[in-house]
């Protein structure tokens, strides 16, 4: 008992320190980022790679999953006689809660994965140290361009991924299953207000800030070995789906 109990604490204090380090990690980002966009090329380039480069997956995924919003909607519906009001039922759940998770795994998985490997590998091969020695600022160079990159992308993705998504439910129902159209974007305009959409952008940005931070942090601390820099991406991948998931819960019960 005594054992699994000093294991427990062990466990414990390692999470505090990770995130007392990545505490401060953030606050170094967050110091250079003003003196960072007056290099704004640097950072148009990290919003090419992480955002315009995750556009083909962000839309495939988006449209199958408005597809079968639509085809789970509208059988759910029909039971109750009233599947005209598909509209209504399909257009707050991307807006406010599948368009910015689900876009914030996929740009983990995408995205995030390979910030932080890149970042990574600069360390396994002595790029950073180099840096450092020629007295260049690798937080200010590589790491700062590529978390605002990130934040930029992730709401832009996010407001993609939802507007494919209502398209693959109104074309599943409407060209489909025979929904009228009048009806379905009537409704749809009826159910959604102002908040829906500021609470589905506020999530992608929250998303954003947490899932580029976790990758950069994780890219740039990692073991300079093969090994870390796998670690460091897995770590990536499954930090960031929980912390979104999380953060989720926090924002969904915050704005109810």
């Amino acid at each position: 008992m005594s054992g699994l109990l000093r294991e427990m604490i062990e466990s414990l204090r390692e999470f505090l320190e990770r995130l007392g380090s990545m505490t401060r990690f953030f606050g170094q980002v967050l110091w250079l980022s003003p003196a960072t966009f007056m290099r704004f090329r640097l950072v148009v380039e990290q919003v090419y790679n992480t955002g315009a480069l995750s556009l083909v997956i962000i839309m495939t995924c988006g449209l199958f999953v408005g597809m079968v919003l639509g085809l789970q909607g509208h059988d759910l519906l029909q039971r109750f006689g009233s599947e005209d009001a598909l509209g209504t039922g399909a257009a707050l759940s991307p807006l406010k809660e599948l368009g910015p998770v689900v876009t914030a795994l996929l740009f983990a998985g995408r995205a995030g994965t390979a910030l932080a490997s890149e970042l990574g590998l600069m360390r396994a091969t002595d790029q950073i140290s180099a840096m450092e020695v020629m007295a260049v600022d690798p937080m200010r160079r590589v790491v700062v361009p590529r978390f605002l990159g990130g934040v930029i992308a992730m709401p832009l993705l996010t407001a993609i991924f939802i507007a494919v998504a209502l398209y693959g439910v109104q074309l599943v129902g409407v060209q489909f299953l025979g929904v009228d159209q009048g009806q379905f974007w009537s409704q749809m305009r009826g159910a959604v207000e102002l908040d829906d959409i500021r609470e589905g952008l506020i999530k992608g940005v929250v998303f954003g800030i947490a899932c580029s931070l976790i990758a950069v942090f994780e890219g740039y601390n990692a073991q300079p070995t093969a090994e870390g820099v796998g670690r460091a991406t897995t770590r990536t991948v499954v930090i960031s789906a929980v912390v979104t998931l999380v953060l989720d819960y926090i924002l969904t019960a915050i704005m109810l």
